[in-house]
Order: C-alpha cells, then sequence, then structure tokens
C-alpha cells in the first residue's frame, strides 16, 4: 500500500485519518505538505509501529532540527526497517547530522538517503561521514546537493568511500569544492575499493585542472555507469582529457553530462569518436553548449556509424540553425537506436524543420520522444509535422512550446491527434496562444482520447 500526498495542504482533522492509514503502508510521500516538527512526532510513531514502512519521503517541508529529532526516534527502534528516506529541502542544519550519524551507524536497512538542499555545512556531514564508517551502515545512495560545502570534507568523504563498498551512488553537485577537493577525491575514489555506479559534480568549480583525475577514475572504475559533470567550465581542453577516460576498455559509462561546461565544435572531434566506439554511452546531454552547426555535423557522422549505440541525444540551446539540419536528417535515417532528441531553443526555422522530418520518416528512425520548443517554427511547418504525428507509430512524445504556431497551426495538429494512426501520448504547447474555438477542439480531442495528454 502506498500513500502519495504531494503538495498538499493537510488539515488536523484529515492528518488524524491520515496516520491510521500510515501504520499499514510500504511507502508514504508528503512532500511540499507544509509539515512540521509536531507532526514528524506523529511520524516517529508510524515508524516504529510500521515493520513494513520501506520508503518515506519529506521533501520541501519546513520541520527543522527538531522535526528530524523526532524523526530519528522512530527511525532507532528495531523494529524499523526503513530502506529508502528522503529529507531535501527541510529547513535543517549541521545540528541535525548527530542523529542522523546514529541512525547510520545501527540502521542496516537504510540504503538511500537525500538530504540535499540543507544548510549542513562541512563539519555536518562530517559527522554523517562517521555514521557512514560504521559496519552496520549499508547506505548505497547518498545525495548532499546544495549543503554548502567546501573542500575540506573530502577527506572525511575519502575515509567513509574507503570503508563503504556497498556505496553505489554519490552526488556532491552545487558545492564549491574546486579543483583541488576534486582532485583529491577522485585519487579517493582510485584507490579505495568502493563500486560507484553514479557521481555527480554538476557546478562544483571544476575546470580542465581536475580533468586528468576524473578521467583517472574513468578508465579505472569499470562499475561507473553515469558521471555529470555540467555547469563546470572544462571547456575543450578538459574534454579531451575526459574522453581519454572514457575511451578507456575498462569504462562502461551509459549517461554522460556534459551541459553547459564551455564545449565548442572544436570539441566535438572528442566527442563523436566516443559516439562511434563507446557501445555501453546511451545517454549524453551537451545542453548549453555553443558546438554550432560544424560541431553538429562532426556529430551526426557518428551518430551514423554502425557501432553507435547511442539512444538520448539533448542539445538545447547549442547554437544550432537550419545549416546542420540536412546532416541530422541523414544520421535519422540511418541510426535506428536513437529514441530521444531534444533539440529545443535551436534556430532551425520551418526550412530546417522540413529536413529533419525527412529523415524522421525514413523506416530506421525510431524517435518516440522529439523535442523542438522555440525553434522558430509557424504553421506552415505543421502541416509535415502532422505527417510524421500519423505515420510514424513510435512517436509518443512531441514538445512544440514557444513557437508562433497560431490558431492555424494549433488546429492542424488537433486534428492529426484524432487519426486512428497517431500514437502520441503527450504533446507540449507551452507558450502558445490560441483562441477559445481552438481551445474547445483540442479539450474534445483529450475527451475522446483520453490517452493522450495536451500540456500548456
Amino acid at each position: 500500500m502506498e500513500l502519495d500526498m504531494q503538495c498538499e495542504e493537510i488539515s488536523p482533522s484529515r492528518w488524524a485519518e491520515l496516520l491510521s492509514t500510515m501504520k499499514s503502508c510500504k511507502s508514504i510521500r508528503l512532500d511540499d505538505c507544509n509539515l512540521s516538527s509536531s507532526h514528524c512526532e506523529d511520524l516517529s510513531s508510524v515508524i516504529s509501529m510500521n515493520p513494513v514502512l520501506a520508503e518515506l519521503k519529506l521533501s520541501n517541508n519546513e520541520m527543522g532540527d527538531a522535526g528530524i529529532e523526532y524523526l530519528c526516534k522512530g527511525l532507532l527502534t528495531p523494529s524499523c526497517s526503513l530502506q529508502n528516506l528522503w529529507l531535501q529541502n527541510c529547513n535543517l542544519t549541521g545540528a541535525s547530522c548527530e542523529t542522523l550519524r546514529a541512525v547510520l551507524s545501527t540502521q542496516p536497512s537504510l540504503t538511500e538517503l537525500r538530504i540535499g538542499d540543507n544548510r549542513l555545512g562541512t563539519a555536518g556531514v562530517k559527522v554523517l561521514c562517521q555514521g557512514m564508517m560504521s559496519p552496520s551502515c549499508k547506505l548505497q545512495k547518498l545525495q548532499l546537493d546544495y549543503c554548502e560545502l567546501t573542500a575540506d570534507i573530502v577527506e572525511a568523504l575519502n575515509a567513509a568511500l574507503q570503508s563503504k563498498p556497498t556505496l553505489k551512488e554519490l552526488s556532491l553537485s552545487n558545492n564549491t569544492l574546486g579543483d583541488t577537493a576534486t582532485k583529491q577525491l577522485c585519487r579517493g575514489l582510485v584507490e579505495s575499493s568502493c563500486n560507484l555506479e553514479l557521481l555527480h559534480l554538476e557546478n562544483c568549480g571544476i575546470t580542465s585542472d581536475s580533468c586528468q583525475e576524473i578521467s583517472a577514475v574513468l578508465s579505472s572504475m569499470s562499475s561507473l555507469r553515469e558521471i555529470s559533470v555540467g555547469d563546470n567550465k572544462i571547456g575543450d581542453s578538459g574534454l579531451a582529457l575526459l574522453c581519454q577516460g572514457l575511451m578507456h576498455p575498462n569504462c562502461k559509462i551509459e549517461k554522460l553530462w556534459l551541459w553547459d561546461c564551455d564545449l565548442t565544435s572544436a570539441g566535438c572531434k572528442y566527442l563523436s569518436k566516443l559516439i562511434s566506439t563507446k557501445e555501453t554511452l546511451a545517454e549524453l546531454s551537451l545542453i548549453d553548449n555553443n558546438l554550432r552547426d560544424s560541431g553538429m555535423e562532426m556529430l551526426c557522422q557518428a551518430l551514423k556509424d554502425p557501432e553507435c549505440k547511442l539512444q538520448e541525444l539533448w542539445l538545447r540551446e547549442c547554437g544550432l540553425t537550419t545549416a546542420c539540419c540536412k546532416a541530422v536528417s541523414s544520421a535519422l535515417s540511418t541510426n535506428k537506436h536513437l529514441k530521444v532528441l531534444h533539440m529545443s531553443e535551436n534556430k532551425l526555422g520551418d526550412a530546417g524543420v522540413e529536413l529533419l522530418c525527412q529523415g524522421l520518416l525514413h523506416p530506421n528512425c525510431s524517435i518516440h520522444t522529439l523535442w523542438l520548443g522555440n525553434c522558430d517554427i509557424t504553421s506552415a511547418c505543421c502541416e509535415t509535422l502532422t505527417t510524421i504525428m500519423t505515420s510514424k507509430p513510435c512517436l509518443t512524445e512531441l514538445e512544440l512550446s514557444q513557437n508562433p504556431l497560431g490558431d492555424e497551426g494549433v488546429r492542424k495538429l488537433s486534428k492529426a491527434l484524432l487519426n486512428p494512426s497517431c500514437n502520441l501520448q503527450h504533446l507540449v504547447l507551452y507558450d502558445i496562444y490560441w483562441s477559445s474555438e481552438v481551445d474547445d477542439e483540442l479539450r474534445a480531442v483529450e475527451e475522446s482520447k483520453p490517452e493522450v495528454k495536451i500540456i500548456s
């Protein structure tokens, strides 16, 4: 049994009703429910009385340190078997870390702790690391984004990693680590016996100076499946170093996020080689990098390589224009594996999208999610888009937000949705203006085809 009450104001009488229900729930989610420390006292009782409760999600509530003090009393009871605990943005400070340390060091059932967006600070997280080092701690996933950590945290983290081979996921994004600490962390990962599968270091003040050490992690840690260094200014020189590790036979990376990394078309020669030879790579995000048409054309050549197994490619706001669309179309008509393509916020225009559609219509193309928001598309292009909608049964999601489609364009899309051959499930149309008559038509479509969601 699950209880999911996200983003709801819960009255005292309703809370009393829910408490009796919670005593038999396996999963409880109360994110954004305006909970306070008094609610946590009740939840502590639920935790101690419900031996089947495995998941508790309480993010975005003002519970504070006092609330966590109550929760931990329940978490420390012998009958508790909680596995996943989410406490992001709960107005916690380092004062909560001592009680959480006790939970980590005595509760072997706890395998996932998400505690980001709290002002824990370096001193607080050092205390958590002490709990992680307990033999009883079996933590597998730890999320510490936005925790006001500094470079001083790395020594404690490395000690915890050294003693914790169970840890699979570590997220430290949006903390001011800098290059020196990042290098130290990477050396610790290489030397440890941990088997990380996910490492997130977004917006950590990393430059190309750290990339040699990150590359060493990639080449030595064959367990790693996902890495994100987005929003760090590594540049093309840093990318070249990363690709050395990514290309190593030991590296089995599946998801690579490089958004807003100051990459240019010059970096695409490294990415092209990676895409065409790394068969494990399934998802690549290059959002908000100035790749331009010349860089995109290099990527398209790689997409056409038979060894390429990429399934998702994110290229929002990459300085692309109509000029690269013929190359993209050719790649779409060749690559059978690509399922998700995000090209929003590029100046493709009607002419560019018409070219893309030629590739999309090819039998080899297997795209099921296509994002073309804010791409200067007008109603003139909608006839071709409806052809894609009605003749490409694999296409289930189409995003066209912030394009000047007008009544004429939206009406064409609406009619295509009613076609029995159209399998679209989500049509995203944010920030597009149409008349009340067209709005009525869209609502009629949703009534006649309830499986279709028009999101606007």
